[in-house]
């Protein structure tokens, strides 16, 4: 047979094999040889020319066959090794599996012989356990019994799915009668310890209820809970008697009495009956939580029935002392039972975890730090689990607090109205000028503790309704105080602008604002900055207080425009003023001769008092706009975008203007640019760098000025050039702007037709697809250029000069 093998081996080896790369490569790897009958790409031919490379070699030819048939034997023994090897592996592997599986009928022979021990020693435990159990019950030795029963009831747990055996079914049944005899035993003797309210108390805490208790914990949860339900029904039953609805002392006005009579009912439990509950069951908390219910329930119900009695100093009284009891609670109790437990249910959450305003320390008398809205938080306060358990009752009868406070805060505006009449605005040259009015921090403060107080009450409806009386007396403050004492005068008593106030008077000076009413405009747009920028944290705090699913409905951007309206109203003030105290410099400046003038001098007269008014009123405002600066920064703009395009429509009705009327134009100009770039730190002994967005608007503004006059300056021959450079220097393609122009140089009408004839045909071709006029482009010079340009304007006055 064995032959039979080798030989049908052999003939297999003989067949071509062909293997892949990969397979080639991993043999080669692990046998490397350099035979070249080993290699991949064995050639017999090629192999049979090495070894016989000339015809002489041929002569060796038998010893080379000999060689070739020995390592043919050689391999022919080597594979029949393998091959009888493997064999014998396979007759190996079946000797040691019988083996195996001997061993492992053994071992589950003892596995399930120790199963069998275990389960007899817990079915003796069981039987005798259930012996004791019944005689312990009867002598009512509950402490051995509290032991024996969960040891009982642990054993049985092994033996669920044995049931089906008659013996162990019965011993089952057996426990469960036990169970149900000592639960109703158990509650039988605290019934007679502690009896009804009217029955003669027959006895109180022992021994025996301490290990009854200890019992309850191993039975039916239900027992557990019906000891504590009515201990705590006798324990409180003479409170209901005490503070029925009927009873004087049911009032809120009394509502101190309440809490010191749970105060002397706890202290008396810890001393009489501390030790017989086990300390896990949190009897002193479940006391004083079912206490807060029955109260929360009474309290309601006695408010209900007296609502036209409650008045607010009563209600934030009743409000006060509840909260201050359920800190207390806070303090000594953990709250672990509010979510379980005869009678108890979890109180609402609290009004807010965490409490933004933690630097609102609310003392004993309900007063409150008066501190800024801004002022940084505290470490973040503990929740407190007892917030609302009783105080929750207040929330229907809230509607008096609000009222209350609608009243007050209608008082208060009614009461800075009537200070600030008496009063008078801030002094001129004294701290206060220009500072914050103190009644807005006033306002805020008493807006901060309102929302305390009534966020400790509720975070529902209520809140929303003092919202809404917020946002109206924020509006009423910004109208009656702010706006309604911005100065006016008689002609415009109506209103928060100056026009009538400033028309133009013949041979007068326009009246102006003195520096008491500079200040304050000034303090106006202080206070309303200040308004604004609280009263976006006041809604950022209303919405932290509030209900998450009523934050929606807190919106302040009504309010905040209207300060917003109050700061805008006021610059507009402070620049109207400044600008008409100007107009009539600029009135005198086109009034002038210009024509006749004879030589380039100083500067004029009307860019003198200009200089002046700016340098009477901007340190004045700067001053006083001390703490905003970006407001004076506005003003200084505005100012500017209001002057420089009045100043240059007053340039164009200088006609008709010589060529030295241009030149002194031209230095006044020069003069004004000077001013106006210097406006912010004007007066100022320090001097600061002005805005780059406002030093552009000068530059731009002035230069054009510049321009015109240059252009003026220019001879209208020949009257290509003149329109071209026209063109080029002011970039501007409006015709009624060039006749302005030639307006100032003198022409006559017929001259002027044809100047506009030959502007309308030089101005540059708009763009492809413009749908606008003609577009062209001005661009602002530099430093470098401007200072060049100076240097030879000055020049130019000297040799004139």
């Amino acid at each position: 047979m064995m032959e039979e093998e080798e030989l049908e081996f052999s003939e297999d080896l003989e067949a071509i094999l062909h293997l892949i790369p990969e397979v080639q490569l991993a043999i080669e790897q692990v046998f490397p040889s350099q035979d070249p009958l080993d290699r991949a790409d064995f050639n017999a031919v090629e192999y049979i020319n090495t070894l016989f490379p000339t015809e002489q070699s041929l002569a060796n030819i038998d010893e080379v066959v000999n060689k070739i048939r020995l390592k043919i034997r050689r391999l022919d023994d080597n594979i029949r090794m393998v091959v009888r090897g493997q064999t014998n592996v396979g007759q190996d592997g079946r000797q040691v599996k019988e083996i195996t599986r001997d061993i492992k009928q053994l071992d589950h022979a003892k596995r399930h012989l120790t199963t069998s021990i275990t389960t007899l020693n817990h079915l003796h435990m069981l039987a005798g356990g259930v012996d004791s159990l019944e005689a312990m019950t009867r002598r009512r030795q509950y402490g051995e019994v509290a032991n024996l029963l969960q040891g009982v009831v642990n054993v049985l747990e092994h033996f669920h799915k044995y049931m089906g055996i008659p013996q162990i079914r019965q011993l089952s049944e057996r426990v469960k009668a036990a169970q149900s005899e000592l639960g109703t035993q158990i509650l039988a003797d605290f019934e007679e310890a502690f009896p009804a309210q009217g029955s003669k108390r027959a006895g109180g805490p022992s021994n025996v209820l301490r290990d009854a208790c200890l019992v309850a914990n191993v039975l039916d949860p239900r027992i557990k809970q019906e000891i504590i339900k009515k201990f705590i029904r006798q324990h409180l039953s003479e409170y209901m008697v005490l503070f029925q609805e009927n009873q004087d002392v049911a009032w809120l006005d009394k509502i101190d009495r309440r809490y010191a009579w749970i105060k002397r009912q706890l202290v008396d439990y810890e001393e009489k009956y501390g030790r017989m509950f086990p300390e896990e069951w949190c009897m002193t908390e479940r006391i004083a939580v079912e206490f807060c219910h029955i109260t929360r329930t009474e309290l309601a119900k006695v408010m209900r029935t007296r609502a036209k009695e409650i008045e607010v100093k009563l209600l934030l009284f009743a409000i006060q002392r509840t909260t201050n009891f359920e800190g207390l609670l806070a303090k000594r109790f953990s709250g672990c039972t509010l979510t379980d437990g005869p009678g108890v249910k979890k109180p609402e959450p609290p009004l807010e975890s965490t409490n933004p305003f933690l630097e609102d320390e609310v003392g004993d008398d309900g007063s409150e730090m008066e501190e800024d809205l801004d002022r940084p938080k505290k470490h973040k306060a503990p929740d407190n689990p007892f917030h609302g358990i009783i105080s929750k009752c207040f929330e229907p009868h809230l509607y008096v607090y609000i009222e209350s406070q609608d009243k007050n805060l209608g008082e208060m505006i009614d009461r800075f109205v009537s200070d600030f009449r008496a009063q008078g605005p801030p002094k001129a040259g004294t701290e206060d000028g220009g500072a914050v009015l103190p009644s807005c921090a006033d306002l805020f403060v008493y807006y901060k503790k309102c929302m305390v107080q009534c966020s400790q009450l509720s975070t529902g409806e209520p809140m929303i309704a003092l919202t809404t009386i917020f946002q109206k007396y924020l509006r009423e403050y910004a109208w009656k105080i702010l706006s309604g004492n911005l100065p006016k005068t008689s002609s415009n008593s109506g209103g928060l602008t100056i026009k009538s106030l400033l028309q133009e008077k013949e041979g007068s000076e326009a009246a102006k604002f003195n520096v008491e009413e500079l200040c304050l405009i000034c303090s106006i747009l202080s206070t309303a900055e200040y308004c604004l920028a609280t009263t976006q944290q006041l809604e950022e705090k209303l919405k932290e207080k509030v209900d998450k699913t009523l934050v929606e409905r807190i919106n302040l951007t009504g309010e905040m425009d209207t300060f917003s309206n109050v700061i805008s109203n006021s610059i507009q003030l402070l620049v109207q003023d400044l600008d008409a105290a100007c107009d009539p410099a600029l009135t005198a400046m086109s009034k002038m001769p210009w024509q006749s003038v004879e030589h380039v001098g100083d500067q004029s007269p009307y860019v003198t008092s200009v200089i002046m008014h700016i340098k009477q009123n901007v340190p004045i405002i700067r001053g006083n706009l001390a703490s905003t600066r970006k407001y004076f920064t506005q003003f200084c703009i505005k100012f500017t975008n209001s002057f420089i395009p009045k100043f240059i429509n007053h340039l164009f009705r200088c006609k008709p203007i010589s060529m030295v009327g241009a030149e002194q134009l031209l230095l006044d100009t020069h003069s004004l640019k000077t001013v106006l770039l210097d406006l912010p730190s004007i007066g100022s002994q320090v001097v600061r760098k002005a805005p780059a967005s406002y030093t552009k608007i000068v530059v731009k503004g002035m230069t054009r000025a510049e321009m015109i006059l240059k252009v003026v300056m220019a001879p209208h021959e020949p009257s290509v050039v003149f329109v071209d450079n026209y063109i080029k220097l002011l970039a501007d393609g409006n015709p009624e702007t060039f006749q302005k122009t030639l307006d100032m140089k003198g022409l006559k009408r017929s001259e002027q037709s044809s100047m506009l004839e030959l502007f309308r045909q030089r101005l540059p071709t708009p763009p492809s697809g413009a749908d606008g006029g003609p577009s062209l482009s001005f661009s602002t010079p530099t430093p470098e250029q401007e200072n060049s340009r100076i240097r030879k304007l000055e020049k130019l006055i000297k040799k004139r000069l």
